[in-house]
């Protein structure tokens, strides 16, 4: 089990979760029912399950390739001996397939209970993540695609909770969400298997405009994202006010804006994997003080 866990980050995959739940909450203003807060979970857990277990089984040759020449143990959410488990031979293709199948069908039956207009988004992450695994050796842009498909879950979660929400609304999210990616983890992950990806010819940000012009990205990036959280509270019914957007504020700065500057300034491999880390926590961040004003209400 611990093999397939390993396909579906699984890790990386339960902190993800958080950002879709802070997406509900922020949108809805309260707790769902029991039955369809419980449907919500299972549905993210499975979505996400599917979903990076299709990048490593789309990308399982390069991954191959990376294996061969070694490979670093990598940040704290995804360091593993059981990383690449398809390249390194540890579960079966076909194996795999049947994971992701699985975890690809309850995602789907639960879409379909809670809102089927939801497949729609579904079907286009699973598309956009098989485009972003073959575009690995032919352009950087590949990391715009990476913002599209993270920012999937939290959309889903939405229409999730509320059956036609704003769509200036939606696009103000997006624009906060996919800044978070990009420069909180597409950008340090590939920073950190920058030599593997050297090897393979990759067409990454660090290794085409080099180190120092992809930590000025990360900065102007995550800055973007920690600013327009201060807009989100307009997204929700509850009247949020000044303490909410201290509090996104100070949590954009701290797993954010402060690890980012020390990667800027230091160019250094182990400040990328702390920032991926960091950035990683920052959705259970926003999911713990939505929360926390949620039930103050």
């Amino acid at each position: 089990m611990r093999r397939f866990l390993a396909l579906s980050r699984s890790t990386h995959g339960v902190l993800d979760i958080a950002m879709p739940g802070f997406a509900a909450l922020l949108w809805l203003g309260h707790f769902p029912p029991w039955r369809v807060l419980g449907l919500c979970l299972l549905t993210a857990l499975a979505g996400y399950t599917a979903i990076y277990a299709l990048n490593d089984l789309i990308g399982v040759k390069d991954d191959k390739e990376k294996v061969a020449g070694g490979i670093k143990p990598g940040y704290a959410v995804e360091a593993s001996e059981l990383r690449y488990p398809l390249a390194q031979n540890l579960i079966s293709m076909k194996g795999g397939l049947a994971w992701f199948g699985f975890w690809f069908a309850v995602a789907m039956v639960g879409i379909w209970l809670l809102n089927p207009a939801i497949l729609v988004i579904l079907f286009a992450a699973a598309m956009l993540e098989v485009a972003y695994v073959k575009l690995l050796k032919v352009t950087w842009w590949r990391t715009v695609v990476s913002g599209l498909v993270k920012s999937a879950g939290p959309v889903a979660a939405v229409f999730a909770v509320v059956p036609a929400p704003s769509w200036a609304g939606l696009a103000l999210m997006l624009a906060w969400l996919m800044p978070w990616e990009i420069g909180g983890q597409n950008i340090p992950a590939d920073w950190n298997d920058i030599e593997e990806d050297r090897r393979i010819g990759a067409r990454t940000i660090p290794l085409v405009f080099g180190l120092r012009a992809a930590g000025a990205m990360v900065v102007v990036l995550l800055a973007s994202t920690v600013g327009l959280s201060l807009l989100l509270p307009r997204l929700s019914p509850l009247a949020l006010g000044w303490p909410f957007q201290l509090a996104l504020l100070a949590a954009g700065a701290v797993l954010l804006l402060w690890p980012a500057l020390r990667l800027a300034r230091t160019l250094d491999g182990r400040q990328a994997a702390r920032l991926f880390d960091r950035a990683s926590l920052y959705p259970l961040a926003l999911l713990a003080i939505v929360t926390a004003f949620v039930l103050s209400r």
